[in-house]
């Protein structure tokens, strides 16, 4: 690829971030507890990250498990602390019971974040209708990443519809740039480059010891290498 690839990797806490950045990560995504598949991060965590390195960091907003909004005031409220820390990026997508966007709790919390960019994460791969939903939220300010596995069950179920959303990158609704993550594994990555993607979210695979252990800095570093490879 004649451009170098974005590698987005889950940061937990400065120690995960430090050892990210060292082994090539391009962005970090800061959350809390995975074992709620990820959540909003104290105002604190962002800062303690912030000041130990120097790479982009996207914030998750998300209060529990799931993809429903929950208290729309308990998220606007994080938005703002984690805003008043320093925070420019963030990670968030909401769906409603009958798995379409909820352009309520959406929009309540981009007025929050006015002029930030951010990532519609995998809300996308339990949308009911993923092309819609793309479309739905085409205009909103700041979009400029999905994060998905093209399948709510991973990536090796997804490759074929990530395969064919990158073959329509430029037009309504896609413009967004397609960040792959969930499932993801390196012998994924040949189909994926050759489809034209060219970012990639990875959490677990940065941890060989699992979510109990830190990022390893090796782990990380092998994925940056494939990428440039």
């Amino acid at each position: 690829m004649s451009n170098r690839a974005l590698l987005e990797v889950i940061a937990l806490s400065a120690e995960d971030a430090v050892a990210a950045q060292a082994g090539g990560a391009d962005r970090l995504e800061l959350v809390t507890d995975m074992a709620a598949d990820g959540l909003t991060p104290p105002p604190e965590t962002f800062a303690a990250i912030r000041a130990a390195v120097d790479i982009p960091l996207r914030v998750m907003l998300r209060q529990a498990q799931g993809f429903a909004a929950g208290d729309i005031g308990a998220l606007v409220a994080s938005a703002r602390a984690l805003r008043a820390e320093g925070a420019e990026e963030f990670v968030l997508g909401f769906l409603d019971a009958d798995g379409n966007p909820d352009l309520v709790a959406v929009e309540r919390i981009l007025a929050e974040i006015d002029g930030c960019r951010w990532t519609f994460h995998r809300a996308v791969d339990r949308a009911a209708d993923r092309d819609a939903l793309r479309k739905e939220l085409a205009d909103l300010p700041g979009l400029d990443t999905y994060l998905t596995a093209g399948a709510a069950s991973g990536v090796p179920d997804g490759l074929p519809t990530l395969e064919a959303e990158a073959a329509r990158a430029g037009q309504p609704g896609y413009e967004a740039r397609i960040l792959v993550g969930g499932g993801l594994r390196l012998e994924h990555l040949p189909r994926l480059v050759a489809a034209g993607i060219d970012a990639l979210h990875i959490g677990g695979a940065a941890r060989p010891l699992g979510w109990e252990g830190a990022v390893d800095e090796g782990a990380v570093r092998q994925w940056r290498s494939a990428l440039d490879g």
